[in-house]
């Protein structure tokens, strides 16, 4: 996924949404080894359930193309697609 920096405030919004959605909540990540920007790329889950499609579907992310094959993009919002940025090496 491609998030907005913590230093905007889509991306303290978009960690506040976090936060609250992970509560509680069991989480497995699938590491596939690969490395972007000093983090782990891989898919990781919060009770089962796909947590960047979560947060892309609740408009907080939009897809990254690069890392995970296109496979969130239908899930993107139009108020996140006009809203945030897509990182030049996601598109």
């Amino acid at each position: 996924m491609d998030a907005p920096e913590l230093g905007t405030r889509s991306g303290q919004d978009a960690k506040r949404w976090m936060v609250n959605f992970l509560r509680g909540k069991n989480i497995e990540c699938s590491l596939n080894g690969e490395r972007t920007h000093d983090r782990w790329v891989g898919i990781c889950y919060a009770d089962g359930q796909d947590i960047g499609a979560a947060v892309i579907a609740a408009g907080h992310a939009l897809d990254c193309a690069r890392y995970s094959g296109g496979r969130y993009r239908h899930l993107e919002t139009s108020a996140a697609k006009s809203r945030l940025n897509r990182a030049r090496y996601c598109r």
